[in-house]
């Protein structure tokens, strides 16, 4: 699956590892349900960081179209809960 990450860039990741980004994804949700800012902050980091370590950098002038786009790590709440889908960030 080729993910994007706004304001980064592309990668490839593999299906396998969606599993471990759901149990990301889920706390993530949770912290955003309750307005934790700093819980939100620090999920959203560690869940980009995870894609960033799982997946195979796609070269910048590669236009493959992202199946997944995640948020720039800078983004706020409010603008992350406008990207969520029933599943969150992460299908599945």
């Amino acid at each position: 699956m080729i993910v994007r990450i706004m304001g980064e860039g592309q990668v490839r990741l593999d299906d396998v590892h969606f599993t471990e980004l759901n149990k990301l994804d889920d706390v993530l949700l949770a912290e955003m349900e309750v307005g934790d800012g700093p819980g939100f902050r620090h999920t959203l980091h560690a869940l980009l960081d995870k894609v960033r370590e799982l997946g195979t950098p796609l070269p910048d002038d590669s236009l493959e179209p992202s199946e997944l786009i995640l948020p720039a790590p800078d983004a706020t709440l409010e603008e992350v809960k406008e990207m969520l889908s029933d599943d969150g960030l992460i299908p599945g």
